[in-house]
């Protein structure tokens, strides 16, 4: 049976997540040699990746909708990159690296939980 790498306990975590042109790595965290994304023709260096920062930083946003343990805590999501990223002073988003998995399990529960309740 194939799992989607959504459905893998922690693949987030598990993944190098290297970008290029939106696509992820799908090799292991640490692996050696070239970033490739599983199914395609599509293979990089570091040097050719995407950068980290997100081009959605800036962009006019507004506070997430709330989950009853208050989830995401005044964040709103990234229309680029769908991270959950802190509002400044004038209602832009924060700099801020492409998502690139959630940093502990109970996020990613979280994060799946809001997902589901409010959609994308």
């Amino acid at each position: 049976m194939t799992r989607t790498l959504a459905a893998l306990p922690g693949a987030a975590r598990r993944l190098c997540l290297s970008r290029r042109k939106g696509e992820i790595c799908t090799r292991e965290k640490g692996h050696r040699g070239l970033h490739h994304r599983r199914g395609g023709a599509l293979l990089w260096n570091d040097l050719q990746a995407d950068p980290p920062e997100c081009a959605g930083a800036g962009a006019p946003a507004e506070p997430a909708p709330t989950l009853p343990d208050g989830f995401p805590g005044g964040r709103a999501v990234c229309p680029v990159c769908w991270a959950f990223v802190p509002l400044q002073a004038d209602g832009t988003l924060s700099p801020h690296d492409t998502w690139r998995g959630d940093p502990t399990r109970a996020e990613a529960d979280q994060r799946r939980e809001w997902f589901n309740a409010f959609g994308w």
